[in-house]
């Protein structure tokens, strides 16, 4: 029995410290920096308070300018606001059918600029490229049912139209491209995964970079910039620090598909150059010397043991075109070349050079010819044997299929 007493004994003392502990500790848990009381006042005034500072932006005073922007900001501010309603998203429609011959809607889509209150829309060829219908939406969400007015494959630009019932729109003035600097700030306006009238703003990264479409076809001067260009901002305009249309968004250099800061834009001279063809003819008429060109490789040369490396052979000549009025000679058909499905003619004249620029390729050659007009005249230097001649050539008209 007294065994048991002192065990109660012992057990109600530990008890009793214990609850002492946890009261001493819960009062120093609950005593808070700035609350302290007696000699831990000082102490704990030294403390510092964890308060968190929320920093505000002064508000301006009434009558004073805004501050809140920087200039560069306003900049870009007051350039959207004037010009992302004259980007249109253009949605082209496709049908196809599936494994059990139902038809499928397929929808893709891009960007355009509005360029005239005709409703003319500037956008790129591969954007509308096979639509069965193409549809523009304006930036108030009205969407109109556009046509194709004219294409051009080759410097994948095309001009579609839909007709604005009287409504007054907002257009996208053209700039220069003539003149661009590498560092030049510009801005993009586009539709990048639907998200319409998105604008990004970079610089002018590099000039004349030449980019080959899906087509095949090479865009020789075409304008490098790291504002952010992705799918859906095909076709969309390229502005400079003025909101003038210095590109057309294009291209993309991306292996995943998406923007690494390596984008491209036809320059605007170029678009200014075929637009009125485009309305009047719906296509570019771009002259051309009458010939079969074949494109000189190095199994050909060394078979006919040509004077030359590069150039264009000229294998046929259109009888009674420019060249041959020229004095430009075509190949011998008794000599005869079978490659493939094509027989070249051996023997006729090799362009090297027309109006001033090296010709090595076909490329070179179309890209001589770019600017030129059927009926005008230009001067073509060939190699004949071990001679060079320089003849002047009356251009006719190419097709804008090759």
């Amino acid at each position: 029995m007294k065994l048991y007493s002192r065990l109660q004994v012992v057990l109600v003392s530990a008890l009793t410290v214990l609850i002492a502990f946890v009261i001493a500790g819960l009062a120093g848990f609950l005593t808070l920096p700035g609350r302290a009381n007696g000699a831990d006042a000082a102490e704990a005034d030294s403390s510092p308070e964890w308060e968190i500072t929320l920093t505000q932006l002064a508000e301006p005073e009434a009558g004073a300018e805004d501050l809140r922007y920087s200039s560069d900001e306003e900049q870009n501010i007051e350039i959207y606001r004037r010009f992302n309603g004259a980007v249109v998203n253009v949605t082209s429609i496709n049908l196809s059918y599936n494994w059990f011959f139902d038809p499928v809607q397929q929808e893709g889509t891009g960007s355009g600029s509005i360029i005239d209150q005709e409703g003319r829309v500037l956008t790129n060829y591969h954007v509308i490229k096979g639509a069965e219908k193409l549809l523009a939406t304006l930036a108030d969400g009205t969407e109109y049912e556009a046509e194709v007015v004219g294409i051009d494959p080759e410097n994948d630009l095309a001009i579609i139209q839909f007709d604005p019932q009287g409504r007054e729109l907002t257009t996208v003035p053209f700039g220069s491209s003539e003149n661009l600097r590498v560092g030049q700030k510009v801005l993009a306006i586009g539709n990048p995964f639907a998200l319409e009238r998105t604008l990004t703003t970079g610089i002018v990264s590099g000039l004349g970079r030449p980019v080959k479409t899906d087509d095949g076809w090479v865009i020789k001067e075409t304008i490098q910039t790291d504002a952010s260009i992705n799918p859906g901002n095909s076709g969309g305009p390229l502005l400079n620090s003025r909101g003038e249309m210095i590109g057309i968004n294009t291209a993309i250099l991306s292996p995943s598909g998406g923007s690494v800061g390596v984008g491209f834009a036809v320059p605007a001279d170029t678009a200014l150059r075929i637009i009125p063809d485009l309305v009047q003819f719906g296509e570019v008429r771009r002259g051309w010397i009458d010939i079969v060109p074949v494109q000189l490789f190095p199994q050909l040369v060394r078979y006919a043991r040509l004077p030359v490396e590069q150039g264009i052979l000229v294998s046929e000549v259109t009888a009674g075109g420019g060249a041959d009025a020229a004095g430009i000679q075509g190949g011998d058909p008794g000599r005869a070349v079978r490659t493939g499905r094509s027989v070249i003619y051996m023997g006729g004249d090799i362009i090297v050079e027309v109006d001033g620029q090296p010709v090595r390729t076909i490329v070179d050659l179309y890209s001589a010819l770019e600017d030129n007009k059927p009926s005008e005249r230009v001067d073509v230097e060939v190699v004949r044997g071990k001679s060079r001649k320089t003849l002047s050539v009356v251009l006719s008209e190419r097709r804008p299929e090759r």
